[in-house]
């Protein structure tokens, strides 16, 4: 029972976690931090948290935590390359 009770209590952090990162993505975009040049520190945080959050939602909510870590690596070299081709599109636009 203990151990249920811990790993529900880590999935409400991570779900509280998650919440914070897409409240700061909307408060970045709503600010209107995205729309000046001079703020692409802006845009390369949400692509970090969006990569953050694509890791803790494979980690805890596909339980991805407990695959073989060959499947670890391929889920987050895949979550990395989607990000990064985003972010380069972005960059050379």
């Amino acid at each position: 029972m203990k151990a249920n009770a811990k790993q529900f209590k880590m999935i409400d952090a991570v779900w509280l976690a998650l919440l914070v990162g897409t409240l700061l993505t909307w408060w970045l975009d709503a600010s209107g931090r995205l729309d000046a040049p001079r703020h692409g520190w802006a845009v390369v945080l949400i692509y970090a948290l969006a990569w953050l959050k694509g890791a803790a939602v494979q980690f805890e909510f596909m339980e991805l935590r407990h695959a073989p870590k060959l499947w670890r690596r391929a889920m987050l070299a895949a979550l990395t390359l989607m990000v990064a081709g985003i972010l380069l599109a972005w960059v050379l636009a």
